[in-house]
């Protein structure tokens, strides 16, 4: 089976919400496309997840804060991260 597409054409430009497709999915791994359009989370509020994560942007710009620090790691188009 092929699987194809472009991850930076037909989405949506306004959004209420983050907008999570699942692009491919296999023992252990998960691929996501996230689009926001300036969304964040909740002031005081941490993702606490058992998975590793590997995040990198595309297009845009994103800011990530990591427990204990105080400065946003902001993130540009083909900065990338393990979490």
């Amino acid at each position: 089976m092929i699987s194809a597409g472009n991850l930076l054409h037909d989405h949506p430009t306004k959004l209420a919400a983050e907008d999570v497709s699942t692009l491919l999915t296999r023992p252990g791994l998960r691929i996501e496309r996230i689009i926001s359009t300036g969304q964040a989370s909740p002031p005081e509020f941490w993702y606490d997840q058992d998975e590793d994560e590997f995040v990198i942007v595309l297009t845009g710009a994103a800011g990530v804060r990591f427990e204990g620090q105080t400065d946003i790691h902001v993130m540009r188009a083909g900065d990338w991260v393990e979490i």
